[in-house]
């Protein structure tokens, strides 16, 4: 492969499964991606972890195999940008040494944490400040386990971080916390627009005050390639590392998302439906997630990116699919292509890694008979995940009321049945950015506004030209759905009873 270009910035993309490296010119077009599989260790029940040294060394081998691959040489990146999966905790000893395996958003192992702060009412408290809600999987939740079950490990802690930040580090040797990502952590006092410690008191962890490093904007540059790193991976000592983006507000700017009439949906491990606005309201009909959306450093707009989400998504299937042997896309497509659209009584909970209809669901298939097949179970799936979403896509419809199409990202995407499907259910017409690594594009975008090649992220937005696919919904099959979508929500009512009916067993 032959660069064509003198000048290339750098993105990487340190997702659940995969860390990635793409190299970029200044018009956003890919010249090379490189990729490496992260494992999860998971050595208990509900744990998702990963080996910190583990994932620096794969970082450094992706970034050094997409220069050998393209042809690129140090000298020509201009500017390196980091994007990753939210939420979870990267946590430094005193001697910025990692502090044991870093914990994963889709980390279950708080979830007695979670509760117990619900019963106290604490979630009340909170949202005002941050405009969070409480997640297993939140650093907050996982440094309150820390101090309770490993208490030694909680007195070493010397700074706490999340995935890009970590990467960043280890590129740099500067601490800091992007702004996108720290905002949704319950650390951050969404109005002040900074860390507030009335919030590690509220949590039981101000101890860790200390250790919170300063925040970043994400294309501000907080750091440069240090020497050691550039002999490991071929990059040039001194490049410029910018703060980088929660992989979230990577996906909406990569999807052209600039104002209120488009939502965004991600669909991964986690089911995201997102929307921008440019202010907090304060009477809203559901608590939903704030965060800060990306700005240049030059700019005063406070936007804010605005969520509703939970854990599942299409990770439900990738689990189904090892189970039955690995059956490619292609084959799943085929499978439920064959079906009659809501045709089938079997029903999925894609709670596999969490669930957006209380903590104690769990996934799972109801109304299965004998003349039912694996196609069935695969339609289920299918289901089960864009049911979910609606019940975020509802919710974020009564915020932005004015929505008239869903622009839509992740693996589900490159599913015409699958995307069909979810127009038919919605009602609304589904677009398609063609656009393969909105990871690691995001956080190009970042490095470019951060060196100076465009004034902010609009600027930069502007000189994309990916096309984008459309599906329009099929009205024939919306009332179908509707019906189905309708027994869903009353199976997910009968086992909300049958789970209360157990909790008051348990403690009897």
């Amino acid at each position: 492969m032959n660069a064509t270009s003198t000048e290339y910035w750098l993105g990487i993309d340190c997702g659940g499964t995969y860390l990635k490296a793409g190299l970029y010119d200044r018009q956003g077009a890919e010249l090379c991606i490189s990729r490496q599989a992260l494992p999860v260790i998971s050595e208990h029940p509900g744990w998702a972890e990963r080996d910190m040294s583990a994932l620096w060394q794969s970082c450094i081998d992706t970034i050094a195999n997409v220069l050998r691959q393209s042809g690129v040489s140090g000298q020509q990146v201009q500017g390196i940008g980091i994007s990753a999966q939210g939420k979870g905790l990267f946590l430094l000893d005193k001697n910025e040494k990692p502090l044991g395996n870093a914990m994963l958003s889709s980390d279950r192992r708080a979830i007695e944490v979670v509760s117990q702060w619900q019963r106290d009412g604490l979630p009340e408290l909170l949202y005002p400040l941050t405009r969070q809600t409480l997640w297993t999987g939140h650093p907050v939740s996982l440094l309150r386990w820390v101090k309770l079950h490993q208490p030694e490990r909680y007195r070493q802690i010397g700074s706490v971080m999340m995935a890009h930040d970590y990467l960043r580090f280890c590129l740099t040797g500067e601490r800091a916390c992007e702004e996108t990502n720290i905002s949704e952590s319950n650390l951050y006092n969404m109005t002040l627009g900074g860390y507030d410690p009335q919030l590690t008191e509220l949590l039981g962890i101000s101890e860790v005050n200390s250790a919170i490093p300063p925040v970043v904007g994400s294309a501000e540059i907080s750091g440069r390639v240090t020497e050691e790193v550039a002999a490991k991976t071929g990059l040039c000592v001194g490049t410029p590392v910018v703060g980088g983006l929660f992989d979230v507000v990577s996906t909406a700017l990569c999807a052209g998302l600039q104002d209120e009439f488009t939502l965004n949906a991600v669909m991964g491990t986690w089911a995201v439906t997102s929307g921008l606005a440019p202010e907090i309201c304060q009477h809203e009909a559901h608590p939903y997630v704030y965060g800060r959306y990306a700005n240049a450093l030059s700019s005063d707009e406070k936007n804010y990116i605005v969520h509703e989400a939970s854990p599942t998504s299409s990770a439900n299937l990738e689990w189904l699919t090892q189970q039955l042997g690995g059956l490619g896309f292609e084959e799943i497509n085929r499978l439920v292509a064959a079906l009659p659209k809501a045709g089938s009584d079997v029903m999925f909970l894609p709670f596999l890694y969490g669930s957006n209809a209380g903590l104690d669901m769990t996934a799972g298939f109801y109304g299965l008979q004998s003349l039912h097949h694996r196609g069935h179970l695969l339609q289920a799936v299918y289901e089960g995940v864009i049911f979910s979403h609606m019940t975020h896509l509802n919710r974020m419809r009564e915020r932005f009321t004015q929505v008239k199409k869903l622009r839509v990202t992740g693996g589900p995407a490159h599913s015409k049945v699958w995307m069909q499907m979810l127009a038919d259910v919605s009602g609304l017409p589904i677009e398609l950015p063609q656009v393969e690594e909105t990871g690691c594009l995001g956080a190009a975008l970042a490095a470019l506004v951060g060196c100076g090649v465009y004034s902010d992220f609009k600027q930069a937005q502007g000189q994309l030209s990916h096309d984008i696919q459309r599906i329009e919904p099929d009205a024939d099959a919306w009332s179908a759905y509707q019906h189905k979508f309708t027994r869903y929500q009353y199976l997910i009512e009968a086992l909300q009873t049958y789970h209360e009916r157990c909790s008051s067993l348990n403690k009897s």
